[in-house]
């Protein structure tokens, strides 16, 4: 069942398949120190780089990612899940995990209609570096390229939405 936030009203009934409505996705890569985020259009399934937000011992400013949540309209968040090479968890995916179910649980307890999911994001971080060394938006090996490692998450999801898990269906390890 396709969920009524995402499909567009429309007076023709002789419509066989609903549309959906083009929406923004948060695209969020998960740290202990700080958490990347990117922008996605559902539509043209384009990211931009968003903000790097600061972590406390991997806890956001709840207050404020809710509100960017609520101010952008976003529909769907996105979180990196950090696995192994060989796609066993680690302390970090666990962390995350904890992560994505704690933002889900804070966005029902807000009535807000967002799916939170989990996608793997290994090598994001590897690839962003790159990128951002290749077209100089970076100049040292320790600047943040979080946010674009966000986006190459994104870019992930699209190209396989079905890659990703919504929390709601994943046990705890």
């Amino acid at each position: 069942m396709v969920d009524s936030t995402f499909i567009e009203d429309s007076t023709d009934t002789s419509a066989a398949e609903p549309t959906l409505k083009p929406h923004l996705i948060l695209a969020l890569d998960y740290g202990v120190k700080k958490m990347g985020m990117a922008l996605g259009n559902s539509l043209t399934e384009t990211a931009r780089a968003f903000d790097i937000l600061a972590m406390n011992n991997g806890q956001p400013d709840w207050d404020n990612l809710l509100g960017i949540i609520k101010v952008w309209g976003v529909a769907k968040v996105v979180v990196g899940l950090p696995l192994n090479m060989d796609g066993s968890s680690s302390m970090l995916s666990k962390r995350a995990h904890k992560f994505a179910r704690r933002l889900a649980h804070r966005i029902m307890e807000q009535h807000l209609p967002v799916i939170v999911s989990l996608c793997d994001e290994r090598l994001t971080s590897v690839a962003a570096r790159e990128i951002a060394w290749e077209n100089g938006w970076i100049q040292h090996e320790r600047d943040p390229i979080d946010d674009i490692s966000a986006c190459i998450l994104m870019s992930t999801y699209f190209a396989d939405p079905n890659s990703s898990v919504a929390i709601d269906a994943i046990r705890e390890d």
